[in-house]
């Protein structure tokens, strides 16, 4: 069995920073309508009913998956296939950002869930070709890279929510700045991030072959039903939206497709829960913005990298499903110790450790998870279906964490009771990972042999 230090070989390669870059600008606008979002609405006296709900906008990263099959098949007139969505995408986040910085939080809230809304369609769209371009950029055959890219992906998500996102709570502690002057520095931070998009190279993948077979056999189903033109037209449609999810079912087979399906919803929910409501928990137990800025976003982005690094080697060495479950149960174990510091209090060294831990965590379980989705895609169509999958992963950590803040209302301000409810939710998903190990094994093997 190979050493981690030759393992670790497989980081050194100029496609696996450009999906670090790459991940920053993914998870950098999570600190606009998250984070930061979240300071700014408490700050202002919104209630944590209010604050939940107001994360009904991140349902646009749960059906991106619906629009996701034109990244494959249309091509913008600049920098290629994917490059060109992806720095499309984060002009229109900039410059929604620009947009609700002029905005007064307590008379225009419609038109700021309006903009936190936009900067969530244009970055659940970046998603789509940022984790199509990492697919694309590794080869199918590239087993140790596949992890490596995972972990990247998730350093750079991490470095873009959180290690970015620790600006934004340093500057609201300055004498004199107000939140709506932080969202203009925001803005510009994106618009530097689009710099890597000129630096990166464009992936060159042949989806002639697989395309062209597709349209033969729709034009046979349609062959005599429609008038040439509607014929024409109706082949590119199912090509471009039928094609990717019927090749995903057909590849797989419909009944482990819907487990595949089923445990991507389950796994992180309990994260989710307890993720919306967390700077809301921080400010309420007596954490000040910096502390929040310095543990929460800092310590956190440090720790997540670290273990984002090592969470690919271990899958590397012990294999995607091992990842998967470890993470799992740590995931769950870890949200323990937010419901002490609620019985504890404003305990700085104890912040930490739950920080620690949680970062690890979070880190090991989304470098297993990006990995396990990669490895069901097919690069043919690998917006959409990673788009598929990734996106009811996020249904359940946005929309049905929603009712996150009614739920602590419900409970009448028991944290402790609802971080043990949120440790919880992570075992129904752990159970059905086991029950389909043997088909995650077998997929594993399949990509081993091809290596």
């Amino acid at each position: 069995m190979p050493k981690f230090a030759e393992q670790f070989k497989a980081y050194y390669d100029r496609r696996i920073l450009t999906v670090f870059l790459f991940g920053i600008a993914s998870g950098y606008p999570w600190v606009m309508i998250s984070s930061a979002m979240t300071a700014w609405l408490k700050e202002e006296g919104l209630s944590r009913t209010s604050i939940g709900l107001f994360s009904v906008i991140f349902v646009a990263y749960s059906i991106n998956f619906l629009w996701s099959p034109l990244m494959d098949r249309i091509r913008l007139p600049f920098l290629g296939l994917r490059r060109g969505w992806i720095i499309s995408m984060q002009a229109l986040i900039a410059i929604a950002c620009c947009f609700m910085g002029q905005l007064d939080a307590n008379t225009q809230l419609y038109f700021m869930a309006l903009a936190g809304l936009i900067i969530a369609i244009c970055s659940a769209t970046q998603d789509i070709a940022i984790d199509a371009y990492r697919i694309d950029i590794i080869g199918q055959s590239e087993k140790d890279k596949l992890s490596a890219a995972s972990a990247m992906a998730t350093a750079g998500w991490w470095t873009g929510y959180g290690g970015l996102g620790a600006i934004p709570f340093f500057i609201s502690d300055w004498p004199g700045w107000s939140w709506s002057e932080i969202y203009f520095v925001l803005a510009a931070i994106m618009a530097l991030l689009s710099l890597a998009v000129l630096w990166a190279k464009e992936p060159q993948i042949n989806r002639s072959v697989a395309q062209q077979q597709a349209v033969a056999f729709y034009e046979k189903q349609l062959q005599g039903k429609q008038l040439q033109s509607l014929q024409k037209l109706g082949v590119w449609i199912l090509v471009t939206i039928v094609e990717p999810f019927r090749e995903f079912f057909a590849r797989n087979g419909f009944r482990f497709a819907l487990s595949i399906l089923a445990f991507i919803f389950l796994f992180k929910m309990g994260e989710a829960f307890l993720g919306r409501m967390s700077v809301v928990f921080y400010k309420e137990i007596g954490f000040s913005n910096t502390d929040i800025g310095t543990y929460s976003k800092l310590l956190n982005w440090w720790v997540t990298i670290f273990f984002a690094v090592l969470g690919g080697l271990v899958n590397i060495r012990y294999g995607i499903y091992r990842g998967l479950m470890i993470s799992g149960i740590t995931m769950a174990a870890s949200n323990l110790m937010f419901s002490l510091i609620a019985v504890v209090g404003p305990d700085k060294t104890l912040f930490v450790a739950a920080i620690f831990v949680d970062g690890f965590t979070s880190a090991w379980s989304s470098v297993a998870m990006v990995a396990f989705i990669s490895l069901m895609c097919n690069q043919t169509f690998s917006a959409t279906q990673y788009a598929l999958m990734a996106s009811l992963g996020v249904l359940g950590r946005t929309f049905l964490a929603s009712s996150s803040g009614f739920i602590v209302d419900t409970m009448d301000g028991n944290w402790a009771l609802f971080f043990i409810l949120t440790a919880v939710m992570v075992l129904p998903s752990l159970l059905f990972l086991w029950s389909i190990r043997d088909k995650i094994h077998q997929l594993e093997g399949r990509q081993t042999s091809s290596a």
